[in-house]
């Protein structure tokens, strides 16, 4: 298996804004769900972010621009789908720290969902890049919703020891880039 990097893209201030933190993780599971779907193996997507349109400019009837939206709920997680008869759902996250993944990138909300799509027998997990490593993590939701109740009293991220110890790293490989349903297989779906 090929080790290919996530390669970033660099406004010409070389800054990512907090918009554009895990666009290339994004692409690279956006790549790797659209050869599972290819594929017939499974299908899994991006969710699309509920927003309310309040102003639209149009500076000619072809190039109308969005002026003022609003988001109308705060969004879940951004993926989900089915796989071999189960329901996945997961955020996928990216961190430019070398030690820890901060719990403030998550959301109590998406923590309760990811608990609630398992308590109904769903498989729930976070996917979390490190790009200054180059190291990509799949963390199940029990795990993620112990750590982020830890937060309210004590440390305030996780670690990347914890990833290691309760994770599973995903390798990037050249078709499915970031093959996160092997460990779908051998976590939650072997020993049923």
């Amino acid at each position: 298996m090929m080790n290919y990097p996530i390669r970033k893209t660099r406004s010409n201030n070389n800054q990512i804004s907090a918009s554009n933190r895990g666009m290339d993780l994004e692409q690279a599971i956006n790549d790797t769900n659209a050869y599972y779907a290819s594929n017939d193996i499974a299908y899994i997507y991006k969710k699309p972010i509920p927003i309310q349109v309040v102003k639209v400019d149009y500076e000619r009837r072809s190039a109308a621009k969005i002026s003022e939206a609003y988001y109308k709920i705060p969004s879940t997680t951004d993926y989900n789908g089915i796989y071999k008869g189960k329901y996945i759902d997961f955020e996928a996250k990216e961190t430019r720290t070398k030690t820890s993944f901060p719990l403030k990138n998550l959301h109590e909300h998406q923590v309760m969902h990811l608990e609630h799509i398992r308590k109904h027998g769903g498989i729930g997990f976070i996917i979390v890049h490190f790009s200054l490593l180059n190291r990509t993590f799949l963390l199940d939701g029990s795990h993620v919703q112990t750590f982020y109740h830890r937060g309210e009293t004590g440390r305030r991220s996780i670690t990347l020891e914890e990833f290691e110890t309760y994770g599973h790293e995903l390798k990037e490989a050249y078709v499915k880039r970031l093959d996160y349903l092997s460990v779908i297989d051998r976590v939650y779906l072997d020993h049923n």
